[in-house]
């Protein structure tokens, strides 16, 4: 009688993703963001509830996204040829992905605000603040740690490696 195989989870990867290249692709990644926040943004009441909501939304999700030309990572990994991996071994989800970016979107609750006008307004100050700050501190910990991995890749349990394409 033989012994069934078991499936082993491949190792997790190793490396530190280049930082820079890692600023690229967010900064790619929020143009998106940026533009259907301001945009929305524009239309008195709603639009900056509307604007927030979907900014956040895309900055959640945005690497756990099974589009073709992106291969379940951002835009903005794919032209800098990252990509976040789990540690287990697993392909990246939608809940993954939420996990891993939810200090980022921090920023954009910021929006939500506006629906209020000069209140509103004055509560998405310190929101923006910090968001900001949080972002700050992601920056720092992809640089400083010595996997690359920020609050959210811990959280998640993930990291960003290079890859060839």
């Amino acid at each position: 009688m033989s012994v069934p195989e078991r499936e082993v989870p491949p190792a997790p990867p190793m490396g530190k993703a280049d930082v820079g290249k890692r600023i690229v692709a967010a900064l790619i990644d929020a143009i998106p963001a940026i533009i259907v926040a301001v945009v929305f943004g524009l239309i008195p009441f709603i639009g900056g509830l509307v604007g927030g909501v979907l900014a956040a939304g895309w900055w959640l999700v945005r690497d756990g996204l099974d589009l073709d030309f992106a291969d379940k990572r951002s835009l903005g990994k794919k032209l800098m040829k990252l990509r976040p991996v789990r540690l287990d071994g697993q392909p990246m989800t939608l809940e993954v992905s939420v996990k891993r970016n939810l200090p980022l979107a921090i920023y954009c609750v910021g929006y939500l605000f506006w629906v209020v006008p000069v209140a509103g307004w004055l509560l998405s100050i310190p929101v923006f603040a910090l968001g900001g700050i949080v972002s700050l501190i992601e920056a720092i910990l992809a640089l400083t740690d010595p996997e690359g991995r920020r609050m959210g890749d811990k959280y998640a349990g993930t990291k960003v490696i290079e890859v060839a394409e």
